[in-house]
């Protein structure tokens, strides 16, 4: 064999051994949005992909009800920044969902849309009370959700996603408290703290203030 064969021959085998270095490369610096195979999302995961994004879907609707029908100005605003968290949480629920060949759910449950209806049926200051109610149930529920994920959950993308929904969550849930304060709604498996007079929307009622059992939700 001439040299220059053999020499044509040593860069092929050099360029075909260099091939799965370059390739391995290339998968570490460009991630997926989930760590984990389609075919290897556990049950949990998909569940846990599946409920959320319900939420934020029932958010979307209640929130949007609460900035039409709302009287109380705080009501309003809550439900202008739950439809928009909730979109943002959804980006990466979806992006998750997609990288695993997840099939989301295009509607909401029977639960979630039955809330939904009754909502849709009343009004006034009725509507902000049974509002405030509903989201504070759903949020300690989404919350449950996304712990289960934390501690259960193996995908990684999925378990960033409750990672990043965690905080907001309980943002959300520590803003619906102190609206229910000073509405006098109560608060599942809580109290009720009776409003003062003069007391702003959205403001907790002063130290002192009567408090009364509330109700615990099952």
């Amino acid at each position: 064999m001439s040299v220059t064969k053999r020499l044509g021959a040593l860069a092929a085998m050099v360029l075909l051994g260099l091939a799965p270095a370059g390739a391995a490369y290339g998968a570490v610096t460009q991630p997926t949005p989930s760590g984990t195979p389609a075919a290897a999302l556990s049950a949990q995961d998909k569940q846990f992909l599946q409920s959320i994004h319900q939420v934020n879907l029932a958010e979307d609707t209640t929130g949007k009800l609460a900035q039409q029908k709302g009287t109380n100005q705080e009501v309003k605003s809550l439900g202008a920044r739950f439809v928009t968290d909730h979109a943002q949480l959804d980006e990466r629920v979806r992006s998750v969902a997609s990288a695993g060949k997840l099939t989301l759910p295009d509607k909401v449950t029977s639960e979630q849309q039955a809330v939904v209806n009754q909502l849709q049926n009343v009004s006034g200051a009725d509507f902000d009370a049974q509002w405030v109610t509903a989201q504070l149930t759903a949020h300690s529920q989404a919350m449950q959700v996304v712990q289960a994920e934390l501690t259960q959950g193996s995908d990684p993308g999925a378990k960033q996603v409750a990672q990043q929904a965690a905080p907001v969550l309980q943002a959300h849930h520590n803003a619906l408290v102190a609206l229910a304060q000073s509405l006098g709604v109560p608060i599942p498996g809580g109290v009720t703290v009776v409003p003062s007079p003069g007391v702003s929307s959205g403001t907790p009622a002063p130290s002192g203030t009567a408090t009364t059992p509330g109700p615990t939700l099952s």
